[in-house]
């Protein structure tokens, strides 16, 4: 549950702005086919498949007309992540 205290929202880390394009630019690349691939529309996963350095990272998605976007990065302690599924390929 999130806590609405400022004091614990301050104490929590924080995101620079490179370390969100980089996540944002691997999510875009390779989670989001596969979650695509999964019919996903919206939901939560962790950031753990950019390294281990964001294992307790979350990114809120949902989708869009080309994709899916991402809404928001989350810090949770307890976050874990899953093993997603690997596109077909259609390349001969």
């Amino acid at each position: 549950m999130k806590s609405r205290d400022p004091a614990f929202a301050s104490s929590q880390p924080e995101l620079s702005d490179e370390e969100r394009i980089e996540i944002s630019e691997i999510f875009h690349e390779d989670i989001m086919p596969k979650l695509l691939m999964m019919h996903a529309r919206n939901g939560t996963i962790s950031c753990e498949f950019a390294g281990e350095a964001y294992k307790n990272w979350l990114i809120e998605f949902r989708s869009n007309r080309s994709g899916l976007e991402i809404i928001g990065f989350e810090y949770d302690p307890d976050a874990r992540s899953f093993a997603l599924p690997r596109p077909i390929s259609t390349e001969t």
